[in-house]
């Protein structure tokens, strides 16, 4: 098992030194899904929710998100992210939200945990935003997709199904 970066030789918990580590650009890609009954679904894509467009209240806090993530994740690195996509999708056969997050950047150090927080604070303001209709969603299959820069050099996840 390789050493954890986030302790030192103590064993404490500190933020890593990105100091001596080359400016990179870096992108990182993620996903998840928000389950729910139909009528929420059908609120959501027809943009009748009660609380007004979900999709893009969604999309907004999932962009705040990934800027604030150094703010929520204790040893993260504020970093200056310069460029932030969501995208939200309507899947019918699932009964489902998708959300798929994006962040770039050129820096030190990744941007794996803003992807994966601006996925699920999208999610978290979809449930927010027609939680009158279905209080038993489910956020799940939240995953990193896909980074790229660094040293480590791109990475990719093995399918969702198992496949590969």
């Amino acid at each position: 098992m390789s050493r954890l970066t986030h302790l030192d030789t103590q064993g404490q918990a500190h933020m890593v030194d990105v100091g001596d580590k080359a400016e990179t650009h870096r992108v990182a890609r993620a996903e998840g899904r928000i389950r729910m009954s139909k009528a929420a679904l059908d609120a959501i894509e027809s943009g009748d929710a009660k609380k007004g467009d979900a999709l893009g209240v969604a999309r907004v806090a999932a962009i705040q998100a990934a800027k604030r993530t150094s703010e929520l994740i204790p040893l993260c690195h504020p970093l200056p992210i310069t460029r932030v996509s969501v995208d939200l999708q309507v899947d019918r056969a699932g009964s489902s939200v998708v959300c798929t997050a994006q962040v770039e950047t050129v820096g030190r150090t990744g941007v794996e945990m803003e992807a994966l927080v601006a996925v699920q604070i999208g999610l978290l303001t979809v449930y927010d935003m027609v939680k009158s209709m279905d209080r038993s969603m489910r956020i799940d299959a939240v995953r990193l997709l896909e980074k790229s820069g660094g040293a480590s050099g791109p990475w990719s996840a093995p399918p969702a199904d198992g496949s590969g």
